[in-house]
């Protein structure tokens, strides 16, 4: 299973960027698992953003409810993070994830990064 996430850049405060997370390989449907977005600022841990499920609930870091949403196109095998009104303190590696369980062995996948820099 490969993810591979786009669509970081440079954005100044208040604008809007769109992250994507395609997903290839072992058969993997976004549709069939959880997915979740998480992000790393320098010098901190990384923290869960954003998650959604099979069943398509959604759940979001307390600092970016209302800003963000997540999201997933399952013909495109493709699950999204739409970042609005962006803060600088938005700004980190934001990573997709998601992970199977397999006779009782999980297996964690992430995707490779992309970088988002929110200027002020």
């Amino acid at each position: 299973v490969q993810l591979q996430a786009s669509g970081g850049g440079l954005v100044q405060a208040g604008g809007s960027l769109r992250l994507s997370c395609a997903v290839s390989g072992g058969g993997f449907r976004v549709s069939s698992n959880a997915m979740y977005w998480y992000r790393q600022a320098p010098g901190k841990q990384r923290e869960l953003v954003a998650t959604i499920t099979r069943a398509i609930n959604t759940d979001y870091l307390d600092s970016v409810k209302g800003r963000f949403t997540i999201s997933r196109d399952n013909a495109k095998n493709t699950v999204y993070l739409q970042m609005n009104s962006l803060k600088p303190e938005d700004t980190a590696v934001y990573y997709c994830n998601t992970y199977i369980i397999d006779r009782g062995t999980r297996t964690n996948y992430w995707g490779q990064g992309t970088q988002v820099t929110v200027s002020s």
